[in-house]
């Protein structure tokens, strides 16, 4: 199996945090502050806590923050770039502005406003037998509707995407974690929309996509609401430093 400590992880880490305009004011959405430390900080070592040791940053919004975050944040063993937009890009602009920075033959990309605790050298080790050109982790939660939900096969083959909805049925969602080979970059690289999930993912043929399912621990602090359930979702992994950071 590939060790996490051979893998380029990028954040994307650009947006505006429009809707948390009223409880965090002045700073990008990933320099949010949870129990007085930023929400990135938090995301940075709970990767170093699985070998990982080199981050690429897609920044925008307030970029000059996070660059001042990334010049004097310290934890062993970690490596932290940052790569700039000029203008907002979208998820899938931010992966081509930034490819020329991804040095590895596996890349791993996740959203820099949301946390899912899941086995990440689970995930590796099961993209690599899967042999799909992308995987996404995708974890159970009550209200899948919020999000949009996704169908996974006995195989683990992502069959279908379905749109966000008020039914509140639970299922599936995409936890903005994916692992990408050259060939999904390069897929990338060629489309010229800017939206991974609805320009890139429902646009390749069934069974390019394989998705990692698990039952995990998941926020997204893009809303008010959920930002200030971060500190009760997020305390037993901010108090357990060695949990963070061994």
């Amino acid at each position: 199996m590939t060790n996490l400590a051979d893998i380029d992880v990028m954040i994307l880490a650009g947006g505006l945090g429009t809707r948390l305009a009223g409880v965090v004011s002045g700073r990008p959405k990933v320099l949010a502050a949870v129990d007085d430390r930023p929400f990135l900080e938090f995301q940075l070592n709970w990767l170093a806590g699985f070998g990982v040791r080199r981050v690429i940053l897609s920044i925008g919004y307030k970029a000059e923050q996070v660059e001042t975050f990334a010049a004097n944040c310290r934890i062993d063993g970690l490596s932290i770039e940052t790569v700039r937009e000029t203008e907002p890009l979208g998820t899938a602009g931010a992966i081509r502005n930034a490819r020329p920075s991804l040095q590895s033959e596996t890349v791993m990309v996740m959203n820099g406003d949301s946390f899912v605790d899941a086995p990440l050298e689970d995930f590796v080790a099961n993209y690599e037998i899967a042999g799909a050109e992308a995987s996404l982790l995708c974890t159970y939660i009550a209200d899948a509707g919020r999000y949009g939900s996704v169908d996974v096969d006995d195989k683990g083959v992502i069959t279908a995407f379905r749109e966000k909805n008020d039914a509140g049925e639970a299922g599936y969602i995409n936890a903005g974690i994916y692992l990408f080979g050259q060939a999904m970059l390069d897929r990338i690289d060629a489309t010229a929309g800017p939206s991974l999930e609805r320009d890139v993912f429902q646009a390749v043929p069934t069974g390019t996509l394989h998705g990692f399912k698990g039952d995990y621990t998941f926020l997204d602090i893009g809303t008010p609401e959920d930002y200030a359930r971060a500190p009760s979702v997020l305390g037993p992994y901010m108090t357990d430093r060695k949990k963070m950071t061994a």
